[in-house]
């Protein structure tokens, strides 16, 4: 469904993206995790039309996206990062205009929008402007799929979106895989990698792995602890004086470890208490894919 080559763009000195290929499959939901600046967008809007790659070249649907582009806009559903939906216009009048440009109907394709549109129908008559972030972001996702489009792009979608607001896009997602509808999303949400299919992890322009979420964790072959003292800030410093440490990162409210092999707990322990830590706490862990995305990108 969609074929990329060799696909590289740079803005001045700047490269946005460095060779990047891959394909994606018909009704699979393929994620692109990285965190700002990785060229996340940049490959959307080359795929989407609306810039041009410096080279390579890509597809979507069998369409060449310089060549076909105009035919591409009637097969794809775009839903960028920033709030695209007309503002002055209401939530029903904003569904009537995107359905009118593909000459379709709300109705014609009512069942991919219902489980999302009911939530903000309450609302039709409000302007959209004035609509909460995750009414917002649920408008644009009805109106990128009103003509029901054989391939949905949507570019962080769930960025400043409540929990509960992304936990129910992520279960709209999977009800259209079940149309057969591609879906390529774009998340600096690592939790977000294991609802996808596949998941490729870019940094700096580049994909450093493509795998399924399963896969990119079951190739992690680091040691990997948590660890936890009274003082996080003085425990991590202290973590990274030690030559036996090979990272260590927050996260949340531990830190990861990874170390040498033959190194112990205890020995670990026994350091850091010397170093003045106390209530130390450290411990085996599985990896999750923000490990194997701090792993590359270190590599």
């Amino acid at each position: 469904m969609i074929v990329v080559e060799d696909i590289a763009k740079k803005y001045g000195t700047t490269e946005a993206l460095r060779k990047v290929s891959f394909e994606v499959g018909k009704g699979e939901i393929f994620g692109i995790i990285g965190p700002d600046g990785a060229g996340k967008t940049t490959l959307f809007r080359i795929l989407t039309t609306l810039i041009l790659a410096d080279k390579g070249k890509a597809s979507v649907a069998g369409l060449d996206v310089v060549a076909d582009y105009r035919e591409i806009r009637r097969h794809i559903g775009y839903m960028p990062g920033r709030f695209s939906i007309y503002q002055d216009m209401t939530v029903e009048e904003n569904l009537n205009f995107f359905a009118t440009l593909f000459n379709t109907t709300i109705e014609a394709n009512y069942h991919l929008v219902k489980d999302i549109y009911i939530q903000i129908e309450p609302f039709k008559k409000r302007r959209a402007g004035a609509l909460s972030g995750g009414m917002k972001q649920k408008l644009a996702l009805c109106c990128a799929l009103i003509h029901k489009p054989e391939a949905l792009f949507l570019d962080e979608p769930t960025t400043g979106v409540d929990p509960v607001s992304r936990k129910e896009l992520w279960v709209m997602l999977k009800r259209l895989k079940q149309e057969e509808i591609t879906i390529m999303v774009s998340t600096p949400y690592m939790d977000e990698a294991t609802m996808c299919d596949r998941i490729a992890l870019i940094k700096e322009g580049m994909f450093m792995k493509i795998d399924s979420p399963a896969g990119i964790i079951a190739s992690y072959n680091e040691i990997l602890w948590a660890a936890k003292s009274d003082n996080m800030p003085k425990l991590l410093k202290n973590l990274r004086e030690h030559k036996s440490i090979k990272s260590s990162f927050a996260f949340g409210d531990v830190h990861h470890v990874t170390v040498n092999e033959g190194f112990t707990v205890d020995e670990l322990t026994e350091y850091l208490a010397e170093k003045g830590n106390t209530g130390i706490n450290i411990y085996p862990i599985k990896p999750n894919i923000e490990d194997c995305y701090m792993r590359l990108a270190k590599s």
